[in-house]
């Protein structure tokens, strides 16, 4: 053999093995993430919904359908978890250029993975979770024998139909908005233009759904943090409001317990319980930060806040350097490549530092989002419960986190969190070139977190100044002194009469 084909034939070798290595590599990570994802959905999934006590057929359906979730939900945690991975990628490349063990780490295999990505994102929204649920909805066409293939059958023929009419209404809309001849044979490019223009639509509004929730659950994170964690006592004295506390819920049981054989008629008791119960609640809450070490009363609480404000004030600061950079330099607008570069340059200007920052900041952004999405008065009835959630809220969750999810590249390239360009498809949304969409967007996030963040910061600083200092001034005390309120009377109705004989009060 030639030594010219001995050498192609070793570049087609090393072609075919990079090629093997690569897709092994893809399988493992997505196995892994879908054997995390079956474990989170089977501890929130309702156990009635898969016995097979009543009807083998629907128990049979409904794992199917929650096969088809789970592998949803795997995409979205691989969509959250591809921009932080890629950044870490290339700082990892430039730290070890010439390392053996990560030969494997290569910007073919992270191209790849943004492909997939991609890919399985459109595949569940537009295929998989609208299958998942006509398939437990379904029962099969009329006169048809009974069974699972009849269910397939009806799900697929409504899917078909579904997807014929969504398909229409873009291309009439698409041919009304861009009314020539080359836009409308445009769409006939199902592959190339159709999907994904289409999967521009749903980036968009992921992406707004992103800019309305992440302020209102930066505000919220906030909220749950002064209630999970103990906060540290500020002029005021618990040992004293404890005893206060113990004592009130002593009077209030006493008179509970004489209401029974009391002489007064139409007692409202009911009354005297709920007063009875609020007060335990509140000694048990003054019980747990009583019993709080120092450390986790001073130091714990403290630190908490200050991280979530120092993450939410460098959010807001990048966003607004960013916006300057857009009315200066074009080349600041998102933009895809085709091409990774990786292990070439930092995408931080501080470098490895920079980069750690950017991949927390995506993720508290992330979970920011998650918390305001199942906050908001909209979206609160898709809060799913432990073990008790049904099938059809599952596939609302995975629907909703799947937006999320693939739309956080977007998000995050489109604020200047991270300069790291959009790979694959990603890149190719048609209101990515548009400044004025991308200026305003940025605009807007930077106004409402910074509204959201002096709202809740201002509301927690006043309401603390007010727990310390207001008491004070109603009752004269000193510092952090409360005073015994006394229990609270009894209601009395309009026909409560005195017993005579005892004259008891």
């Amino acid at each position: 053999m030639a030594p010219v084909e001995q050498d192609a034939l070793a570049v087609r070798e090393q072609l075919f093995h990079d090629r093997v290595r690569e897709c092994i590599i893809c399988a493992l990570l997505f196995v892994s993430l879908y054997i995390l994802c079956h474990f989170i959905i089977t501890h929130f999934k309702k156990h009635t919904d898969f016995t097979a006590v009543h009807d083998d057929e629907d128990a049979a359906v409904n794992r199917i359908a929650l096969g088809l979730c789970t592998f949803t939900l795997a995409v979205a945690l691989g969509a959250v978890l591809l921009l932080p991975f890629s950044i870490i990628s290339n700082e990892v490349l430039l730290s070890f250029p010439q390392n053996y063990y990560i030969q494997w780490l290569n910007g073919s295999l992270v191209h790849g993975l943004w492909n997939l990505v991609f890919l399985f994102s459109n595949l569940s929204l537009v295929f998989l979770m609208p299958f998942a649920y006509f398939f437990t909805e379904s029962e099969g066409f009329a006169g048809s024998k009974k069974g699972i293939m009849a269910r397939v059958y009806e799900t697929s023929v409504v899917l078909l139909l579904l997807t014929l009419l969504v398909l229409g209404m873009v291309w009439v809309a698409s041919a009304i908005v861009g009314n020539n001849a080359a836009s409308r044979q445009s769409l006939y490019d199902l592959w190339e233009y159709y999907l994904p223009y289409l999967y521009s639509c749903i980036s968009l509004f992921g992406v707004l759904l992103l800019l309305l929730c992440t302020p209102f659950g930066l505000s919220t994170m906030f909220t749950v943090t002064g209630k999970l964690l103990v906060k540290p006592r500020l002029l005021e004295d618990l040992d004293e409001q404890l005893s206060c506390t113990r004592l009130e819920e002593a009077a209030v049981s006493r008179r509970i317990s004489s209401g029974k054989a009391s002489c007064w008629l139409n007692l409202n008791v009911e009354l005297l319980r709920e007063q009875f119960f609020a007060i335990r609640s509140k000694r048990r809450k003054l019980e747990l930060r009583h019993r709080a070490s120092p450390w986790q009363r001073n130091l714990g609480y403290p630190l908490a806040m200050l991280g979530l404000l120092a993450l939410t004030g460098i959010s807001v600061l990048i966003v607004c350097f960013h916006v300057l950079e857009l009315l200066l330099d074009d080349a600041a607008m998102p933009r895809g490549i085709q091409d990774a570069s990786l292990g070439q340059v930092s995408f931080s200007i501080f470098g490895s530092f920079g980069a750690a920052l950017q991949v927390v900041l995506i993720f508290y952004l992330m979970v920011s989002s998650v918390v305001g999405f199942y906050s908001s008065p909209l979206f609160t009835r898709l809060l799913p419960e432990w073990q008790d959630t049904p099938l059809t809220k599952i596939i609302g969750n995975c629907v909703s986190l799947l937006v999320l999810s693939s739309a956080l590249p977007v998000f995050s390239r489109t604020l200047g969190i991270t300069r790291f360009d959009l790979l694959g498809d990603f890149g190719r949304f048609n209101w990515l070139g548009n400044f004025y969409i991308v200026f305003l967007y940025n605009m807007g996030f930077a106004g409402l977190t910074t509204l959201c963040l002096v709202k809740r910061v201002s509301w927690a600083v006043q309401a603390e100044l007010i727990c310390a200092f207001g008491e004070d001034r109603d009752t004269g005390t000193g510092a952090g002194v409360s005073h015994v309120r006394p229990p609270p009377q009894l209601s009395r109705s309009p026909s409560a009469q005195v017993c005579t004989s005892c004259r008891c009060p």
